[in-house]
């Protein structure tokens, strides 16, 4: 087996900073390594670079986890800061970026945003895909052509996917058994029936880079009757299951209405809630919703940097965590890309909220944007640097004009109170390397591809 040691000068080893940790990987592209190179090896207190072992200077981590993600919204970064609005004067704006998109300009989009991830430290995404079909809702020949340019764009930027395919068939609640039809944005995400999306989404395979799951857009997108089947679906695989939940107050009052119960309690009376499962945002909950978020074991993916660009509100994240709920972190909207800022937010929202500090620790933080989220994407073989583990290393600088002064040993809060995106070094995907000094080694240009990638949508 062929092995690359890599020599980290500060490594987090959950849940302190070592120094001198040298780390052997094995070779993604080896007949038995499936495309995925793992961690063979961590040996402690090598004081210098064992001969021919790659150097990486700073203090290093597993590989963060973006764990709820919609690759297209990148094209609306500044474009929707003109002017006021809500989350639904928001959507419009997006709807009309969905309507430009072709299986080839979402490519090469999705291309260059994973690419920022990566350069982020992102080694896998979780990406919520409705974008299904063509414009008024006519199939591709290949029915997921959009899905399957996703899942390259991801292998293309050197990182893993699990392409979240979402069933999105209805436009607002309507009685139990159906929802109000689709607008005209819209028809490009209907199925028509979860039957239907179950049909085509069974046609997506695993791949090394490449896991499959099934998200339920919202209980706005779903009727309550049609709810099951996705879950189902899910169930049969054992695969992510991923969930719009409660992001709005709107969602929560029209379920009311319709149903008698909260979004949280119609997706459990349809056996939705699970330990497999993720509600993304979890904002607008009653304590009954956190019981019975935490009490399935139902994950909790926030999205801070989005939650408040578009203004949703402060999700119950410590009293969901205190629940039982496992959190994670997501970019959703991609307003920044930035894995320590969502990791800092969720800290900061809380104190501004109650007033006082101290709700989260920088290990747990960094837990739920390593170990955490990966595991809410199903790869609970990641987001940890331990022998077995996928060798995913994200190396940030620790003297830049953010993090310079900070004591090693306080590496973990230097990483989520001071670090930013911008410094991040290098980066190990599945044992390959994706980012070298700052650059990415397979993209090359990322500004450039952003730039490109977004004028084709003009």
């Amino acid at each position: 087996m062929q092995v690359t040691t890599y020599w980290l000068e500060h490594a987090w080893l959950d849940p302190t900073v070592e120094p001198g940790v040298a780390v052997d990987v094995s070779d993604p592209s080896e007949a038995d390594a499936d495309g995925v190179g793992r961690i063979t090896a961590v040996r402690k207190e090598v004081a210098t670079p064992p001969p021919g072992a790659v150097v990486l200077r700073g203090l290093t981590l597993p590989g963060l986890a973006n764990a709820h993600s919609h690759a297209f919204h990148r094209a609306l970064r500044s474009t929707v800061q003109v002017g006021s609005g809500t989350f639904w004067t928001w959507r419009e704006t997006m709807y009309s970026v969905a309507d430009r998109l072709t299986p080839d300009t979402y490519h090469a989009l999705a291309r260059a945003v994973y690419a920022e991830m990566a350069l982020a430290g992102i080694t896998a995404v979780g990406e919520f895909h409705y974008l299904h079909h063509a414009p008024g809702g006519t199939a591709y020949a290949d029915p997921n052509a959009m899905g399957e340019a996703l899942i390259a764009a991801a292998d293309e930027a050197g990182i893993r996917i699990t392409l979240l395919d979402t069933a999105y068939v209805s436009s607002a609640i309507g009685d139990k058994h159906s929802g109000k039809a689709p607008d005209r944005h819209q028809q490009r995400f209907s199925d028509g029936t979860t039957e239907a999306w179950a049909e085509r989404a069974s046609l997506l395979k695993d791949r090394p880079h490449a896991r499959i799951g099934a998200a339920i857009h919202s209980v706005r997108a779903v009727p309550a009757e049609q709810l099951a089947t996705v879950a189902e679906w899910a169930a049969a695989r054992q695969a992510p299951l991923h969930v719009h939940l409660s992001e709005q107050t709107a969602e929560n009052d029209a379920c009311q209405a319709a149903h008698g119960c909260t979004p949280t309690q119609l997706l459990a009376e349809h056996g939705v809630l699970s330990a497999r499962t993720t509600g993304v945002h979890n904002t607008h909950l009653t304590p009954a919703d956190i019981a019975l978020i935490g009490g399935s074991g139902t994950g909790t993916c926030m999205c801070p940097t989005t939650e408040r660009d578009l203004a949703d509100g402060i999700g119950p994240a410590v009293a969901l965590q205190k629940a039982g709920s496992p959190l994670s972190l997501g970019s959703d909207s991609h307003a920044v890309i930035d894995p320590f800022e969502e990791a800092r937010a969720m800290e900061l929202n809380e104190r501004l909220r109650s007033r006082t500090r101290g709700h989260w620790t920088a290990a747990a933080l960094l837990r739920a944007a390593t170990v955490d989220g990966h595991a809410a994407l199903g790869g609970r073989d990641a987001g940890v640097i331990e022998v077995g583990a996928v060798a995913d290393l994200v190396t940030v600088d620790l003297n830049s004009v953010r993090t310079a002064g900070a004591a090693p040993r306080l590496g973990a809060e230097t990483a989520v109170f001071a670090a930013s995106a911008e410094d991040v070094t290098d980066v190990l995907a599945s044992g390959r390397e994706v980012v070298r000094d700052g650059q990415h080694v397979l993209v090359g240009d990322v500004p450039r591809a952003l730039s490109e990638a977004l004028a084709a949508l003009h």
